[in-house]
């Protein structure tokens, strides 16, 4: 299988689906605790002694992303009620860049989505980025997620990511995910593809990004608005 593109040769292909969702931004102080500790690593200052989690907003559905897609609500319901399994299990790890594979690699897992529920559209996450103890304590790199704590301490903005396997269909100007779809994980990108979709070490914080059950094409052109305004 390959990942789809927007093609029109690629629909109703089954293929990897990727979407870019939200990024760690690490200037904004929303993200401080976990900024701020990760700075100190390797200065001899460092003194983690619970994991470090950021808020994250998943995915959501009836809303159009960057890549012209969008997600159906039964669909997202009954994959993120599988996935909740694989949380209970400590199974819900990704790794940092997508493969073109539906195995996750266990030597590139860098993060572990913790929590997860739905907020009206919106699939709300808790995620912690993996780091070894040779980075915790001394800074050394040694891991996937060790190098994506680095770049945040660094100012480096670090996305997540969507895989799962599936085709799309087009119905009007739109690419709808079908009833094949099986969510896989979430990795650690760059580039965000879902509106209004960030990273939080508050729950709170995340709520001006969120969309309702009533929210309409109209509200969703407002959200990108404050979310653009919000990053300058």
């Amino acid at each position: 299988m390959k990942i789809l593109t927007n093609n029109k040769s690629d629909l109703n292909k089954r293929g990897y689906l990727v979407e870019n969702v939200g990024y760690i931004e690490p200037s904004d102080s929303r993200n401080s605790k976990f900024i701020n500790e990760i700075k100190k690593i390797g200065s001899g200052n460092s003194v983690i002694t619970e994991p470090l989690r950021l808020f994250v907003i998943l995915q959501k559905y009836d809303v159009e992303n960057a890549n012209g897609r969008v997600y159906p609500k039964d669909i997202l319901y009954r994959e993120a009620d599988k996935y909740q399994e694989l949380i209970d299990n400590r199974g819900a790890v990704g790794e940092s860049d997508h493969p073109e594979s539906a195995v996750i690699a266990v030597g590139n897992v860098a993060i572990e989505v913790k929590k997860m529920w739905w907020e009206g559209k919106t699939l709300v996450g808790e995620i912690e980025i993996i780091m070894s103890p040779g980075f915790v304590n001394s800074g050394i790199i040694s891991c996937p997620g060790d190098m994506i704590a680095n770049l945040l301490r660094r100012g480096i903005r670090v996305g997540v990511s969507s895989r799962g396997v599936g085709s799309l269909d087009q119905v009007g100007n739109k690419l709808v995910v079908q009833d094949d779809f099986e969510l896989i994980c979430w990795d650690a990108v760059i580039t965000p593809s879902t509106p209004g979709s960030y990273m939080f070490n508050k729950e709170q914080s995340a709520q001006p990004f969120m969309e309702s059950k009533e929210t309409d094409d109209s509200d969703n052109d407002l959200l990108i608005q404050n979310l653009n305004d919000f990053l300058l």
